[in-house]
């Protein structure tokens, strides 16, 4: 492809979308990086739950020290600490401004995450030790702290791309920034099918193989990340200097906002590594499994709350930087709405068919991963709504408020979490510390928002809407139990292609019912979808 028309082509990919482009570009780009990670998973789980469980018990160990330092420095907090002050400048016509913010942000943040994977890397061996691993037998340390020192450089490599990613969302370009999950998830695919393979270079053999090939891998994701995150700059303008401005004023708000973000990110994921230190007590493969049915449970979070979510969050700020106050209640209420609407039959789903979804990421399923499962799907509906909660009052520039609650939210689950633990109930109890957590949390901010806004925000019509949500949710539940039992996981179904069309005759039919009585209850989500419908199924009848 020539030069000219490789420009061409990615002008055209970073051309501006409308809200409700951007939100279904971000949920199919999110569902192909999920489908990704799920053959991922799978691999790995053929590979080594049954065969090698103190092995993939220290892979997924090693990984959560430099994903906490991901998300306690760059994450979540850049996103919404930076978006609305770089707006600000965009919105005022200060475009020098905004350059020398987000350069001087991109050089900042790769320092201080520079000096953390360097620490990581140093401390690793106490880190998995005495922090993430302590269960671990002494193979399986060794093997944490070796990966360990490989993963640390992530934090550095993500830092950059998702300076560059939030760049591309705050003005309003998605293409480049919904890719960079699934090529991330492409890396490790790489990683498990060729690295663990062993690497050679000239006829010479650099590297062994096995499971520390998977390590490489994550790297390697993290890298095509960075590449695709700089290709979604051309056309932007972007006037990147080599320097960190402390002069510049929107610098100086980010640098202020990011602090309680950043601890709120951070107390949020302490969360994870005591229920990874828990877990690592109940067994080999306990661990490995609840963080699988963690992140089977943050699919559809991500799907439906951090597309929508992400979607809305720059026409919030919009709106509250132009004063329009009633237009922010009015598509809050709509995001929120539309959030609770597709979560709701999606969280009962899962519950009903856990099984079936289990079956996607092993061979055969796992009775452990299912039974956790099942305890998390409270989370799904709460976690989802929390992003759209929470990015409320972050369109506010208030960043203290989620992370008080936050603190108090966190800390109820980890108190629980070691309560289960003592009281013998397993990874199981782990799973129900974090539901009630999520449900406390949202419960707390969806209250303190209303109270901001003078209870003009969730009206008594919003109420009565959620009422007939929750009773088209009974009639799916409903529905979706009979499903099962009509087309019962049998033990033969221990392949993909044999459970794939259960599942989706299940969840079909029990989606289409909820639709159903949503658009009979007069829901008016409903009508959007059945007009869509109506379109497909008959729009060349006359």
């Amino acid at each position: 492809m020539s030069r000219f028309k490789f420009k061409s082509v990615v002008a055209l990919a970073n051309k501006k979308l409308s809200i409700k482009s951007a939100a279904i570009l971000l949920a199919c780009s999110t569902l192909v990086s999920a489908l990704l990670g799920i053959f991922r998973d799978r691999l790995l789980n053929g590979y080594y739950l049954d065969t090698y469980p103190t092995g993939i018990d220290a892979y997924t160990a090693a990984f959560t020290i430099p994903d906490f330092m991901f998300f306690i420095l760059t994450s979540g907090a850049l996103a919404v600490s930076f978006i609305p002050v770089f707006n600000e400048r965009l919105v005022k016509g200060n475009k020098k401004s905004a350059w020398e913010l987000s350069a001087s942000l991109l050089n900042f943040l790769a320092v201080v995450t520079l000096i953390a994977s360097v620490l990581i890397m140093i401390f690793a061996e106490p880190l998995v030790r005495y922090v993430v691993g302590p269960g671990l037998d002494e193979s399986g340390t060794i093997l944490a702290i070796n990966m360990m020192r490989v993963i640390a450089i992530n934090p550095f490599l993500f830092s950059i791309s998702t300076v560059l990613a939030s760049i591309q969302q705050a003005v309003g370009r998605f293409v480049f920034y919904a890719l960079a999950p699934a090529v991330y998830n492409v890396g490790i695919l790489v990683g498990i099918t060729v690295f663990t393979g062993g690497i050679n270079l000239f006829g010479l053999q650099i590297f062994e193989g096995g499971i520390m090939g998977v390590a490489l891998g994550v790297v390697f994701g993290a890298i095509l990340q960075v590449i695709i995150s700089l290709i979604g700059l051309f056309g932007l303008g972007f006037d990147y200097d080599f320097k960190i401005n402390w002069k510049n004023q929107g610098f100086k708000s980010v640098l202020k906002l990011l602090p309680a973000r950043s601890l709120d990110q951070g107390i949020d994921y302490v969360n994870t590594i005591v229920s990874t230190n828990l877990s690592s007590r109940m067994g080999a493969g306990a661990l490995r499994s609840f963080q699988q049915a963690t992140s089977l449970h943050q699919m559809p979070v991500n799907l439906i709350g951090v597309a929508i979510s992400t979607a809305f969050f720059p026409k919030l700020t919009e709106e509250l930087g132009e004063g329009e106050d009633e237009k922010f209640r009015d598509t809050f209420r709509s995001a929120l709405r539309m959030i609770i609407w597709i979560s709701l039959p999606v969280a009962t789903v899962a519950f009903f068919a856990r099984g079936y979804v289990v079956n996607f990421i092993k061979n055969g399923g796992d009775a452990l991963i299912s039974s956790i499962l099942g305890t998390l799907v409270l989370a799904i509906l709460a976690r989802s709504i929390f992003h759209i909660a929470s990015r409320g009052f972050y369109a506010y520039q208030d960043t203290k408020t989620p992370f008080v609650v936050s603190i108090f939210a966190i800390g109820s689950t980890i108190l629980l979490s070691i309560l289960f633990y003592i009281l013998g109930y397993g990874t199981s109890g782990l799973g129900w510390a974090q539901s009630l957590g999520a449900v406390l949390e949202i419960i707390i901010l969806l209250f303190i928002l209303n109270r901001r806004s003078k209870r003009e925000l969730l009206d008594k019509t919003f109420f009565k809407s959620l009422a007939r949500m929750i009773f088209a949710t009974f009639v799916t539940a409903c529905v979706a139990y009979s499903m099962t039992k009509f087309f019962p996981l049998m033990a033969t179904d221990n392949s993909f292609f044999a459970t794939f069309p259960k599942f989706c005759l299940i969840s079909v039919v029990s989606l289409f019912a909820y639709l159903l009585a949503s658009y009979f209850l007069g829901i008016k989500e409903a009508d959007g979808v059945l007009e869509k419908l109506k379109k497909i199924l008959f729009g060349n009848i006359k």
